[in-house]
């Protein structure tokens, strides 16, 4: 498929349960590529949801593994959720997590926060597979400064439901009769769902709503979404989606927390706090993460 960012179908343009459709963007990190849905030119959120990037797959040989060396976040809780691998999240609250297949990692920068993400030693000298959905959420207005905060939930207690054509595993919010016990900083709906070819399946209520395909193919109304595609339901619309084929995606949304400036790792409803982060970081004044001596520099410096 083309990595280009596709101009909006022709189902999306008539009265139809998807407003738009989002084709993702191959990013390369520094030989790790992912494909990345938000934001992009035509839709910057969907409810608190800033950021949206699939990781991989990608394959590391023997020696070599993910270096996401330290840099600097505010204003937003990044979601780690890994379909395979693992990745040693460190932070500069001392917090040291291995993530894993199947549990939640939401990381809130508030104020300001410091991390990085690296393969753990083991999967490094033997060689590894990563595979995950990395997002942002921006933070509502009175918690854009809160403290900063880490909240790990193992896979087994996260609820796992199926329902009327679909399966899969409430991540955060409320869904299919399940309900996470991922604590929020605002109303989400994040879902992990699998599909069998030919099934049909009612999408959950939010007062913002998105499909992610991460791989297989799916139909909504008119529309039909090619893996690495996502399509945003217009505001309040009930929708049903179809697998063409066996297929696997992802489910967010929730409440927007209004306009957000984003740039780089800072989101903010001021752009001066932004200058004020850009700041901070070129004069290191950022806390440190305990055990890392390297940072990624501000890009432009």
């Amino acid at each position: 498929m083309s990595w280009m960012q596709a101009e909006t179908p022709e189902c999306a343009r008539r009265d139809d349960a998807v407003e738009l459709v989002i084709a993702a963007r191959q990013r390369d990190l520094g030989g790790f590529c992912v494909r990345r849905v938000l934001p992009s030119p035509q839709r910057r959120m969907v409810g608190p949801f800033i950021f949206f990037d699939e990781m991989g797959p990608a394959d590391f040989a023997a020696g070599t593994g993910l270096d996401v060396r330290p840099h600097p976040h505010i204003g937003l809780s990044t979601v780690t959720w890994l379909f395979e691998g693992e990745i040693l999240h460190r932070d500069s609250l001392g917090v040291v997590q291995p993530v894993q297949p199947g549990a939640m990692n939401l990381m809130t920068a508030g104020r300001g926060i410091v991390h990085s993400e690296r393969s753990p030693d083991a999967a490094r000298a033997a060689g590894s597979r990563l595979h995950g959905i990395q997002t942002w959420m921006a933070l509502p207005d009175g918690l854009q400064e809160c403290e900063p905060a880490f909240q790990h939930v193992a896979a087994a207690e996260l609820p796992d439901f199926a329902a009327d054509g679909i399966t899969g595993t409430v991540l955060m919010g409320a869904a299919y009769g399940r309900h996470s016990p991922v604590e929020t900083p605002i109303a989400t709906l994040y879902v992990a769902a699998r599909m069998a070819a030919g099934a049909r399946a009612e999408l959950p209520p939010a007062d913002e709503v998105a499909v992610f395909v991460v791989d297989g193919e799916a139909r909504i109304g008119g529309c039909t979404l090619a893996a690495g595609s996502m399509g945003v339901l217009r505001t309040g619309a009930h929708a049903t989606i179809e697998a063409v084929a066996a297929t696997r995606l992802m489910i967010i949304g929730g409440a927007s927390p209004g306009q957000r400036e984003v740039w780089w790792n800072f989101v903010a409803s001021d752009a001066a706090r932004i200058e004020r982060a850009r700041a901070d970081w070129t004069a290191d004044r950022f806390p440190r993460v305990p055990g890392e001596h390297e940072r990624i520099p501000l890009p432009g410096a």
